[in-house]
């Protein structure tokens, strides 16, 4: 039979496992809240801890805590910070009261170890106490946000590099393919001459613009509410603490933490979060027409994606484009993450946002989908290849190519040669117009260099 503790709270009494960190308060949830069957994202375990860090610091330098209770409540962080302890924090993502059973989880972890390093029992609150001591002069309502906002500015730092390297990859592509020619497409039907590289450019140029958003939306979460305690105006905390702790978190955190001016809103409002899951939003739509793209070229053999696995069970030697499948079917729970965000972020009441997991939830695996995604894309993009023979196939075939040479012969003159090309029944439109208006001018026209010209050079006009 399993060892347990009794622990009390305003309900009255419970049996919680002797081994377990957390106390009575986490022993609730988990009996409340069986719904997603997933923890919360532990990265905002971590930045949790390390808000209780800079709060017991701050208590500890104010004299509202002893030497011996804070030197252990901020060890006991730190070993949450790094990693420790994660299977302590079983609480539901999706658990109702604005994030205080995530708080009350941290807390009784962070008491109960630090009751252990103190060489007592857990349980033994008298030592060190979840809310007279690990809670001293918070709320749910300032140290869920903060925690919040930073765990999103350590992610979208990460993000950040990895976009910068998936726009590397597209970049190195745009290079190796500059001289390839090809034929353009648009609604899904030929259009006008491009060359490969220039495509790539463009899924270059869409990542850049991501990584500028991304780098960006970092001051969107900077301002911060913690000394707001329950709705912003710092009830129970002493001005000096609310002043302190925010410097004492932004040394901690290395990030440029501020306090909002109005804290009340700070609190109540969640728009900065809606704000960063729209750019992130705007990434996912860019990854999600980069891979269909990429799976359009590949079915039209101008490309060749790398071959990452069998395709199919019944089909001998099928193989699909599983990455970027992958790739769209993450961008579509990105973007469906997103509606959850603006929902939960409008659906806040007067001083305090009730549904901040749901949000926390969504933002957090967005920002962890996409760097996953991107990570994948890396190697995936280095490994693709160009066709370069089935490209010119395309091109020297496509009617759309007489286009080139309307500033050269006219619209007219340009009409009358297809229609020729066409009574005539050939195959080859190139070689076609070689034969009609000579070999210098067909290859000047359709050289890479030409095409991908900025408009043509008006020589009337030295323009």
């Amino acid at each position: 039979m399993t060892e347990t503790r009794i622990e009390k709270d305003q309900l009255g009494e419970k049996a919680i496992p002797a081994e377990a960190y957390y106390g009575i308060h986490t022993a609730r949830a988990l009996e409340n809240f069986k719904i997603s069957g997933r923890p919360v994202n532990f990265s905002l375990i971590k930045t949790i801890a390390l808000v209780k860090k800079a709060a017991a610091q701050t208590n500890h330098e104010l004299k509202y805590l002893t030497d011996e209770k804070a030197q252990a409540i901020v060890a006991a962080a730190e070993e949450i910070i790094d990693g420790a302890l994660k299977e302590q924090f079983p609480v539901d993502a999706l658990a109702g009261g604005a994030g205080t059973s995530v708080n009350m989880n941290v807390n009784e972890v962070i008491a109960n170890r630090a009751i252990e390093l103190l060489g007592r029992q857990k349980g033994e609150y008298a030592v060190v106490d979840p809310f007279k001591d690990v809670n001293l002069h918070q709320s749910t309502n300032d140290v869920y946000p903060t925690a919040l906002k930073i765990a999103c500015i350590y992610a979208l730092r990460t993000l950040s590099i990895k976009i910068t390297a998936l726009q590397g990859a597209f970049q190195r592509k745009e290079k190796e393919f500059a001289s390839i020619v090809k034929i353009g497409r648009t609604e899904m039907q030929e259009a006008v001459p491009i060359t490969l590289g220039f495509e790539f450019s463009a899924f270059a140029e869409a990542v850049a613009r991501d990584r500028w958003r991304t780098f960006k939306s970092e001051e969107r979460l900077r301002v911060v509410n913690i000394g707001g305690t329950a709705v912003g105006t710092g009830i129970g905390a002493p001005k000096s603490y609310i002043f302190q702790v925010i410097e004492k978190l932004r040394a901690l955190s290395g990030l440029g933490l501020s306090r909002n001016e109005n804290v009340v809103d700070a609190t109540a409002n969640s728009d900065p979060f809606v704000e960063v899951s729209g750019i992130m939003k705007a990434h996912a739509v860019n990854i999600i027409k980069i891979a269909n793209d990429l799976r359009l070229l590949n079915l039209l053999g101008e490309i060749k994606l790398p071959e990452l696995q069998a395709g199919s069970s019944i089909m001998p030697g099928k193989i699909n484009p599983v990455l970027a499948e992958a790739a769209v079917q993450t961008g579509l729970k990105v973007i469906a993450n997103d509606g959850l965000v603006t929902d939960a972020a409008a659906r806040g009441t007067l001083q305090i946002n009730e549904f901040l997991p749901v949000m926390a939830e969504a933002l957090l695996e967005t920002l962890d989908l996409l760097i996953n995604i991107d990570e994948a894309l890396l190697k995936y993009i280095d490994g693709i290849t160009a066709d370069e023979a089935k490209c010119k196939e395309y091109f020297e075939k496509s009617p759309a190519l007489i286009t080139a040479f309307l500033p050269n012969i006219g619209y007219e003159a340009s009409g009358k040669l297809l229609a020729e090309f066409k009574e005539a029944k050939k195959e080859n439109l190139r070689e076609f117009l070689t034969e009609k208006l000579g070999a210098e001018l067909v290859n000047k026209v359709l050289s890479p260099y030409a095409l991908v010209a900025l408009g043509y050079r008006d020589d009337a006009n030295n323009s």
